[in-house]
């Protein structure tokens, strides 16, 4: 994976596990009874029924802030790791079950109407952090599998992965990111679902 042709190898094995998440989400949901959706309904409901969308709490913004670095920031840790080698896909196809687990449960609940809530509540964050994830996940990929090479080559002498200007840099950039996405949807996200929800329960 030390070719032009490793990052997009990487990319394309992640890209698989997160699908197989996906596909495992959808079918798993399936399973979601009755009490789980009614309580949603009742939830989405009791939102409803305010005056207007809640200003954001300091257990909101937290709760925002390990929903989106929650990923990103494990698939970096995991770079620093040789078990990452193993991990990391293990990581991606949680994520794409979680996902698609959560879509699926509302439109369990809502039918069609669940679709539209599903994109209020989830759009934005996974229009941030799905980028983001990959953009760390593939190079911490290609570190930890050098990190695992080294205690498993018996011969030669390999060089192990260092931790340079891209690496970091990178890693600053999608923080940043983040931090936006998490502004963003602390700022909006209310009023869209709040929207969303006048449509439906009009």
């Amino acid at each position: 994976m030390r070719s032009g042709r490793g990052p997009w190898l990487r990319l394309l094995l992640l890209a698989a596990c997160f699908l197989l998440g996906l596909v495992l989400g959808q079918v798993l949901s399936a399973r979601v009874s009755a009490d789980t959706a009614r309580e949603l309904t009742e939830y989405l409901n009791g939102y409803f029924s305010l005056q207007s969308p809640p200003e954001p709490s300091a257990k909101t913004v937290a709760s925002a802030l390990v929903v989106y670095f929650r990923y990103p920031v494990l698939a970096f840790l995991l770079g620093f790791a040789s078990v990452g080698a193993a991990l990391l896909p293990v990581v991606t196809v949680a994520y794409g079950f979680f996902l698609s687990f959560s879509v699926c449960c509302f439109t369990a609940a809502f039918g069609h109407d669940g679709v539209l809530l599903a994109l209020a509540v989830f759009g934005l964050r996974c229009l941030v952090t799905l980028p983001c994830y990959f953009a760390v996940a593939v190079l911490a990929l290609e570190k930890s599998v050098g990190l695992a090479s080294l205690s498993l080559e018996k011969s030669g002498r390999p060089v192990p992965p260092t931790y340079g200007r891209t690496w970091w840099l990178r890693f600053g950039a999608v923080c940043g990111v983040l931090i936006a996405g998490v502004l963003t949807e602390l700022l909006v996200s209310p009023g869209l679902l709040n929207w969303v929800l006048r449509l439906i329960f009009k």
